[in-house]
């Protein structure tokens, strides 16, 4: 068994509690974004990528309050002290925080960020807000909120904003903030459905039937 199988046993019992929106299949869709910037990236490590995706929210503070569970893995994975670190260093800069994520300094950190913001966006993006949204009893949509951009990374993880609130707060941000070119190519179809999503939302909710 390789470092990345042996990750992936390691990391799914962990993702199986978590819920919809942050479970193991989420982790897939993120392999599967990873990979297809990675055929454009031929200078990237797989092997780091691929652990860092596996590993990225096994200890995200919506779940966690510890990296018990993070440090714990990496001590078992079979990779070298250097690239323990270098996969640690990934997995930090991934989290989003109210748009006071960590700087991308690695090509590798750049993909594994963009694949997981990928899976943040489209149809999948908006399954994903409304399950977390449903788990955490928040509503729909709040049109007394006013969507934060200026905001700490305790503002941003303390406050339970309505489900629509986050599309202004964060998602529709992303296509922007996107680091590599297949990322950002990739992004910008799944941007504009969610735009035209959250328009049909707003014709409906208002009887613009």
């Amino acid at each position: 068994m390789n470092a990345i199988e042996q990750c992936q046993s390691l990391v799914k019992t962990i993702y199986d509690q978590f819920d919809a929106s942050h479970d193991f299949q989420h982790i897939e869709r993120v392999l599967m974004n990873a990979k297809a910037i990675l055929a454009e990236e031929p200078t990237a490590d797989h092997e780091v990528v691929e652990i860092a995706v596996l590993m990225h929210d096994v200890s995200d503070p919506k779940y966690s309050t510890d990296k018990a569970d993070e440090e714990r893995i990496l001590a078992q994975l079979d990779v070298s002290s250097e690239k323990r670190v270098h996969i640690q260093n990934v997995v930090a800069s991934v989290s989003y925080r109210g748009g006071n994520e960590l700087p991308a300094t690695t090509i590798e950190a750049r993909i594994v960020q963009d694949a997981d913001r990928l899976d943040a966006l489209g149809a999948v993006g908006i399954a994903r807000t409304f399950a977390f949204g449903g788990a955490k009893g928040r509503a729909l949509y709040d049109d007394s909120e006013e969507a934060r951009f200026d905001m700490s990374e305790e503002d941003y993880r303390g406050k339970s904003t309505a489900s629509v609130t986050h599309f202004y707060e964060k998602l529709f941000l992303l296509k922007d903030l996107m680091k590599t070119e297949q990322g950002k190519r990739l992004a910008s179809g799944r941007h504009q459905f969610m735009v035209e999503f959250i328009e049909q939302l707003k014709n409906e909710r208002d009887g613009k039937l």
